[in-house]
């Protein structure tokens, strides 16, 4: 969830690609519940620069408590280039004529 999360926080900021993980952590504060039990999970990316983008999660129960924690450090230098990405300031410069 932590990978998933971080990955989509990347995404959410346009890169098509979202690169390669370089750091995952996650710390349980306490049991999140039991199976069937609804998890709310809150994703931020925190930094996102030109090689890494770093992102937070938190989970909470159905009562909106903390049980859990994560981060997730992934390398993007290369995710920048690709063709594919959605947001015009991280597409590759074309060069003019």
């Amino acid at each position: 969830m932590v990978d998933l999360g971080g990955s989509l926080a990347v995404a959410s900021r346009g890169l098509f690609a979202t690169g390669v993980s370089t750091d995952l952590n996650v710390t349980y504060l306490s049991s999140g519940g039991k199976i069937g039990d609804k998890v709310l999970a809150e994703v931020t990316c925190d930094k996102f620069g030109k090689t890494l983008a770093f992102t937070s999660i938190q989970f909470r129960n159905e009562k909106n408590e903390l049980f859990a924690r994560g981060s997730h450090t992934k390398y993007v230098a290369l995710a920048h280039k690709d063709p594919q990405n959605i947001v015009e300031e991280l597409n590759p410069k074309k060069e003019s004529k």
